[in-house]
């Protein structure tokens, strides 16, 4: 009988991950023979560079909050995959994982002989959670792009609303080298008679959107105009916020989430609940959007994983996302003395991450995640020595000891005010969040935190 370890195998041997091939065909093919379960909920679809997950798991909140059954799709994971396919604020356990898998199982090869090739990880991935959504029965999906949009596998859901949260430079092997070109494939989600929820955008960006959105007949609401953030305030374990809705105003929400960029999703995520749930014409129950912000959650995502001293740890991989995480933290924290643990993958721009986190850390540790494509230790520790200085640069290419020396370097100064921050990809992120979740591995100073 099949276990979670044996259909990640299965998964992983048609491809890994990284691969891609773009088109819907083998994704179509697959559906029909499924009976095509994904027209069978709403969803809400989401596309950008940024803040996508984040913003897909507060709307999944709202929703919940609404007392809707939900089904969340989103990549990548940073534990274990059955994190990206979730049904009621809960991953799918893995016997429920494994009963998906041999669901679509049977047509797996038909598909594969058809088309050519063999059907990808993430489409055979996405066909999973579209089966268990359907099978549940949920009332609402939130799915998140994988890369793209246009030829995403996630793009035959029906969608009534699509949001596109920020967008830069990212991917650019397969999505184009500017962020023009780049928008052009985010917009391919959008579809007609669609409420689009557009987050701020550079305006060649939004110029992009909005000719797609005007050529299949969709609806733009744009942050900064028809929504977006009225107020925001710095709280402990968060931030309070008041909201501009599409259809009214919601004030003294308590978002446990940190950084203004996380503002800007809810805002996001409060006008596609808004699309979603009455097109954007009535004014939400203030108390239930209220509850479902405040139970929002976005594990990786400035996470504290320890105290004493401060640990943190984020999925930044881009550096877009660097940007944000280094303005979050100057926002939302008060250190004295931050040490970075920083490792990215090959095909990131690693000197321009390195150089987004400079103005907050003190010093840097370089090592490696797990992932094959991790950027060598000794070639990401030269580009670290040109921004910061070799004097501010360690390369410790085990995270466990990387993780420990920079504890110690923080500590090397007093105990008050000081912190670590484990960054440069959501694989370190996630090696990051299973280290330090084992006592034995690192020592905390403070019992129970």
């Amino acid at each position: 009988m099949l276990g979670l370890a044996d259909v990640e195998t299965e998964l992983l041997s048609r491809a890994p991950e990284s691969n891609v091939e773009p088109g819907l065909e083998g994704i179509s093919r697959l559906m029909a023979l499924l009976g095509d379960p994904q027209t069978s909920f709403p969803s809400v679809h989401l596309a950008g560079t940024n803040g996508k997950t984040s913003t897909a798991r507060i709307i999944d909140s709202i929703l919940s909050a609404f007392d809707l059954r939900t089904g969340r799709y989103t990549s990548p994971h940073l534990q274990t995959v059955t994190e990206r396919i979730v049904i009621d604020g809960l991953p799918l356990s893995d016997e429920a994982f494994v009963a998906a898998y041999l669901d679509v199982a049977p047509y797996l090869g038909l598909v594969d002989d058809a088309i050519g090739r063999r059907l990808t990880f993430f489409e055979v991935l996405t066909a999973m959670a579209f089966d268990a959504f359907a099978d549940a029965p949920v009332a609402a999906a939130v799915v998140e792009v994988g890369l793209g949009g246009r030829w995403d596998a996630t793009n035959v859901v029906a969608a009534p609303v699509a949001a596109i949260l920020p967008i830069g430079l990212d991917h650019q092997d397969w999505l184009g080298d500017t962020v023009e070109l780049i928008a052009e494939e985010k917009a391919g989600i959008i579809a007609p008679d669609q409420l689009v929820v557009l987050a701020q955008q550079d305006l060649s960006v939004a110029e992009v959107v909005l000719r797609r959105a005007a050529e299949v007949g969709a609806t733009v609401a744009r942050e900064g105009l028809e929504f977006g953030v009225l107020d925001r305030r710095v709280a402990v374990g968060g931030q309070l916020l008041s909201l501009r809705g599409l259809a009214g105003d919601y004030e003294d929400l308590f978002l446990p989430l940190h950084g203004e960029h996380q503002a800007h999703n809810a805002s996001v995520a409060v006008a596609a609940v808004e699309a979603f749930l009455g097109g954007g014409r009535e004014r939400l129950d203030p108390d239930v959007v209220r509850e479902g912000i405040a139970h929002a959650s976005s594990p990786g995502r400035l996470e504290v994983l320890r105290r004493s001293p401060t640990v943190l740890v984020d999925a930044a991989h881009n550096v877009a996302g660097a940007q944000g995480l280094a303005q979050a933290v100057a926002d939302s924290f008060d250190f004295e003395r931050l040490v970075g643990v920083v490792g990215v993958l090959a095909d990131k721009d690693a000197a321009g991450i390195l150089a987004s986190l400079e103005p907050v850390l003190a010093e840097v540790v370089i090592t490696r995640s797990s992932s094959p494509r991790a950027l060598a230790p000794e070639r990401l520790g030269e580009l670290a020595a040109d921004v910061f200085g070799a004097d501010r640069v360690t390369v410790v290419p085990d995270l466990v000891s990387a993780v420990e020396h920079a504890v110690s370097q923080a500590e090397s100064h007093g105990l008050a005010g000081v912190g670590v921050l484990v960054t440069g990809s959501v694989t370190l992120a996630g090696d990051a969040v299973r280290l330090l979740r084992r006592p034995d591995r690192i020592p905390d100073d403070e019992p129970g935190s």
